[in-house]
């Protein structure tokens, strides 16, 4: 009879034991409430001991949470209907607010998320939104972050994901880009032949001061005409050569060009 009574008595203990012992997991910590209010401080990593029936163990997950926002349909401040989703990273620092002062920590962010994101897609343009996105991460990141201090929760980043656009304002956009690359394409072809046309100029210049240089280029031009292997080649002799040769080692008697006579008068016909 005592055998029994002993052994009853060390399977009570056990159960009491097993039901009072909780295992808390290194990146958790556990906040203990007896008959409803919080007993101590939080509890770290291990085991951990509380009263079978009094004591109630809730633990808080400290990892860093990855919550995506759902896309948020709104109205930019230049009349653009887009969708904008994002994602947000966050982690509990304080475990004894997440509890106490929220009743669900996540779904409370959460919200808050969506609701900064409409807001600041409102104060924000379009431009801003596909072009300008650090800033407005840290603005969403500031205004998701004020009230979920209160709640323990630190928001580590923000970042917008992807912005939707309607198809019509796809098709203005791509026909804007176009009409800007075809802008500056015309603007360097332009600016190239006024380049163009200034060194022409200043080269006509010097070539007009210097007749040599004016044949010099011509016999290039010949040279570059010859390299195409053409069946013919018709090379001008301008006067200019003629007066260069002259001035260079004078002009020999036998090619001096021969004088025309002046045509006489004829007075038999008055």
């Amino acid at each position: 009879m005592v055998l029994y009574i002993v052994i009853i008595v060390l399977a009570v203990a056990a159960l009491l034991a097993s039901s009072s012992m909780r295992v808390i997991k290194q990146y958790e910590r556990g906040l203990v409430f007896r008959w409803g209010r919080v007993r101590e401080a939080i509890r770290g990593p291990g085991i951990t001991l509380i009263a079978p029936i009094a004591d109630k163990l809730q633990k808080v997950s400290m990892q860093v949470v990855t919550m995506p926002v759902p896309g948020q349909e709104a109205i930019t401040r230049d009349n653009v209907t887009v969708r904008v989703d994002a994602v947000m990273y966050f982690k509990v620092i304080d475990p004894e607010q997440a509890i106490i002062n929220v009743e669900d920590y996540r779904f409370a962010v959460g919200q808050v998320a969506q609701s900064s994101l409409r807001s600041i897609i409102g104060k924000s343009d379009l431009d801003d939104l596909l072009s300008n996105r650090e800033k407005l991460n840290q603005g969403l990141e500031l205004m998701i972050d004020t009230p979920a201090l209160d709640w323990g929760i630190h928001i580590d980043r923000v970042e917008i994901k992807d912005v939707a656009l309607p198809e019509s304002m796809k098709r203005s956009m791509s026909r804007q880009a176009e009409a800007e690359r075809d802008r500056r394409a015309r603007i360097i072809s332009a600016d190239g032949e006024f380049q163009a046309s200034q060194k022409l100029s200043d080269a006509a210049r010097v070539m007009s001061d210097t007749p040599a240089a004016l044949q010099l280029r011509l016999l290039e031009t010949v040279v570059a005409v010859a390299a195409e292997k053409n069946s013919t080649l018709v090379l001008p002799f301008p006067v200019e050569l003629l007066r260069f040769l002259e001035h260079a080692r004078g002009t020999p008697e036998s090619v001096k060009p021969v004088e025309a006579p002046a045509p006489q008068r004829n007075d038999d016909a008055e």
